[in-house]
């Protein structure tokens, strides 16, 4: 027997936020020619067959960095890595402390480091702050906001040049619960934005992040708080950085209550109107054990988290132990180590954190680009309808993967689920390989473009396979 599963509550929520019209027969929602992913039921009307949505957990690489430097140490964190240009940017507190009486050994500081390729690193000597009486380190800054200084690049257009990066950090003593903020022209030399803080109403004791939203024209600060004796998330939002709204709780309808030490939210830089985060669960009654999980958000508030960890301790041992299982901020391209594989996607974690004598260590782990959740086949197979689209452009694209004999067919269909001539199943080719971004083909070719504008909806026949995302594009764009 057949399951058929609608998702109407979540799509009431979010119409809202994400571009829906009146579509006569139902809700059209305007794709325009944006990417869509498959990390949550929002485009999904109805399902039939043996197919879910189904969580991809990454996979762990080498150790990129040992944290053993004089200036590091066995507390260092709250790393913060992006790539500008050619150059990958890591950026985390130094700190150590003597695990016998709880003690630092040094005061916190933020060091830095940088990269090529995303996965060979290298601390260049900068000559900016003492340590230990040298400059001969890779330090670039040792006063307010060490605890948690976290930069992004600022790409807001009307950004001037002098203030192109853009730090948050916590205060210290009486100013522990006050955010500050920092500029820089190049993401080395910094300084305060002001000696007033820019928020005040958190507990700001974890990595709290900004970042521009292009989407939505406005910056939004993600940090930490506590609700009713929990870890938790709040977002505030700003036009100029400087003056900010009053901050708001985020909302997980389908996730159970848990301390959240880290968001790690970020526009996903393929589909930037999607919100994803990598937050840490953190399971005090276990050794303060942590463990990465994986959310989404089309408006930056409601989020759907899922309950299942994205990246366990698994088998390194060094991962069981307290707070030593975080992702950090960041979600990079790198190359496959697969000779011909292209690009994949490079998130960081540490472990051996609170080690006595001995450094953190940093570890890369790597998953397909959009490959955070799929709508994942069997071999017995099934159907995928979506809500009624409007799009723009003039082909399909989809990322998907399928075993040698699965495969996977799009129907298109008029809003009241007709299939349009020329765009059925039958006249569909079966698809089958691996591809970030493949354009789909029927017997009459590939163009959509007298279709662009209407409504339709999409059916999707897989099995043996997985569909991770599609979006409407132009034939002149390039794919990948």
């Amino acid at each position: 027997m057949s399951r058929l599963v609608a998702y109407p509550a979540l799509f009431l929520l979010m119409t809202a936020f994400c571009g829906v019209v009146d579509a006569g027969s139902g809700e059209a929602i305007h794709l325009a020619a944006r990417w869509e992913l498959f990390v949550d039921r929002f485009l999904i009307d109805q399902i039939e067959g043996d197919v879910a949505l189904r969580l991809h957990r990454p996979t762990a690489r080498e150790v990129v960095l040992v944290h053993d430097k004089p200036c590091e140490g066995n507390t260092c964190g709250y790393h913060t890595i992006f790539q500008d240009g050619p150059l990958y940017r890591m950026y985390y507190r130094g700190w150590d402390h003597d695990m016998a009486t709880g003690k630092q050994r040094h005061p916190a500081v933020v060091c830095y480091a940088q990269s090529g390729d995303g996965i060979h690193w290298e601390r260049p000597t900068l000559g900016l702050v003492e340590f230990a009486g040298s400059k001969a380190n890779n330090i670039i800054w040792d006063r307010v906001g060490t605890h948690n200084f976290v930069p992004f690049k600022d790409a807001n257009p009307q950004c001037p040049v002098e203030a192109r990066y853009k730090a948050v950090g916590r205060g210290e003593g009486e100013d522990g619960r006050k955010l500050f903020a920092f500029l820089s022209p190049d993401g080395i030399h910094w300084r305060l934005l002001a000696d007033r803080p820019i928020l005040t109403e958190g507990a700001f004791d974890s990595q709290n992040l900004v970042f521009w939203d292009r989407v939505r024209a406005e910056y939004r600060c993600y940090f930490r708080d506590f609700r009713d004796g929990r870890r938790d998330v709040k977002v505030a939002t700003s036009k100029d950085f400087v003056q900010w709204s009053p901050a708001v709780w985020l909302a997980f309808p389908d996730a159970p209550a848990e301390h959240l030490y880290t968001n790690q939210i970020m526009p996903y830089y393929r589909a930037p109107h999607l919100l994803v985060g990598f937050p840490t669960r953190f399971v005090p009654d276990r050794g303060a054990l942590t463990e990465g999980l994986f959310m989404s958000s089309r408006d930056g508030v409601m989020f759907h988290r899922w309950a299942e960890a994205f990246i366990r301790p698994g088998a390194i041992a060094e991962k069981w132990h307290n707070r030593s299982n975080y992702i950090w901020w960041g979600l990079v391209e790198t190359a496959s180590a697969l000779p011909g594989a292209g690009k994949e996607l490079s998130l960081y974690t540490n472990e051996r954190y609170y080690y006595e004598g001995q450094g953190v260590k940093t570890r890369r782990y790597t998953c397909r680009i959009d490959g955070f959740v799929s709508l994942a086949a069997s071999y017995a197979g099934g159907e995928v309808l979506t809500r009624p689209l409007v799009f723009a452009g003039d082909r399909l694209a989809i990322n998907f993967s399928t075993s040698a004999a699965g495969g996977l067919c799009v129907q298109i269909e008029d809003a009241t689920g007709h299939a349009l001539p020329g765009f059925a199943f039958a006249d569909c080719p079966e698809i089958y390989g691996d591809s970030i971004e493949r354009t789909v083909t029927w017997q009459a070719g590939s163009d959509l473009r007298a279709l662009a504008g209407r409504v339709i909806r999409l059916r999707f026949s897989l099995r043996d396979g997985d569909l991770y995302a599609f979006g409407f594009g132009r034939t002149a764009d390039q794919e990948r």
